[in-house]
């Protein structure tokens, strides 16, 4: 899976126009080297996921340690948010990525009992079944929830790459604590799929980097020198107003030769 940030880069660059930096050369050269070693190295493990595989997951000593450790972290951030009004972007999307971890174990789960049930047996009788599936939706939409508050309060080239490596770490630590997707793997695989991940978060830190200064609102718009009119260098637009903008003096109104005052 290629991170989405290379991938707005060349889209960008193809259809928008944009220029192409260099450090976006070696961001996105980075980005599909971490995703290749991600893909080639990922953990190779066929195993079918039943209601029953899933119940032992869920109540093994290893995941309800985590899943107290994740509601422990989860509530004290929840109430310096809320309660303290502290709305820093590592606060915001380290939330959505406590709800992501659930995301990817409900998902897995969810969509391997559903392979299992038309393949062999059906496991829509067991109770296991709906519970991963109300912590799937319920997660999906607290987390879209919380992201939206992020990119309102950020930019989006700071909220991306944050998000990109927050999601990415939280999904791979959960598979390894529920699934134990690496149990058995040897050393090498292990390092070099990690090795991957940090290939990708650098080149998606190298794409949005400084990303966001070239779009800087113009705070005035220069008209130039009219040949045969007298005119103002820069006029500030008036957001608030209906016209379009006002003068540097506050003044909305010139005076014609003969003295008169004519509206602008």
């Amino acid at each position: 899976m290629v991170p989405p940030e290379p991938g707005s880069a060349i889209i960008s660059v193809m259809f928008l126009k944009e220029n192409l930096r260099a450090s976006d050369l070696l961001g996105m050269t980075l980005a599909f080297a971490g995703t290749y070693l991600l893909v080639n190295f990922a953990p190779n493990i066929t195993q079918t996921i039943s209601a029953r595989t899933v119940q032992y997951y869920f109540v093994g000593w290893q995941f309800l340690i985590y899943v107290i450790l994740e509601i422990l972290i989860f509530c004290i951030l929840l109430y310096f948010h809320k309660r303290k009004g502290m709305k820093h972007i590592v606060i915001l999307l380290t939330l959505v990525a406590l709800l992501a971890s659930l995301t990817v174990i409900s998902v897995k789960a969810v969509s391997g009992m559903i392979t299992f049930s038309v393949t062999d047996k059906t496991q829509l009788t067991y109770p296991i079944f709906y519970i991963m599936f109300i912590i799937m939706i319920a997660s999906c939409v607290f987390q879209v929830k919380l992201l939206n508050q992020a990119t309102k309060l950020y930019n989006t080239a700071a909220v991306v790459p944050v998000n990109h490596v927050f999601f990415t770490t939280s999904a791979i630590i959960a598979g390894i604590i529920f699934y134990q997707e690496f149990l058995g793997a040897a050393f090498l695989t292990v390092f070099i799929y990690l090795f991957g991940c940090f290939l990708s978060f650098l080149g998606v830190f190298l794409v949005t980097r400084n990303r966001e200064k070239e779009h800087l609102p113009q705070s005035y718009i220069d008209f130039g020198n009219v040949p045969g009119k007298q005119m103002l260098d820069k006029i500030q637009p008036d957001s608030n107003g209906l016209s379009y903008g006002t003068l540097p003096d506050g003044s909305d109104s010139t005076k014609n030769p003969s003295g008169e005052k004519k509206e602008v």
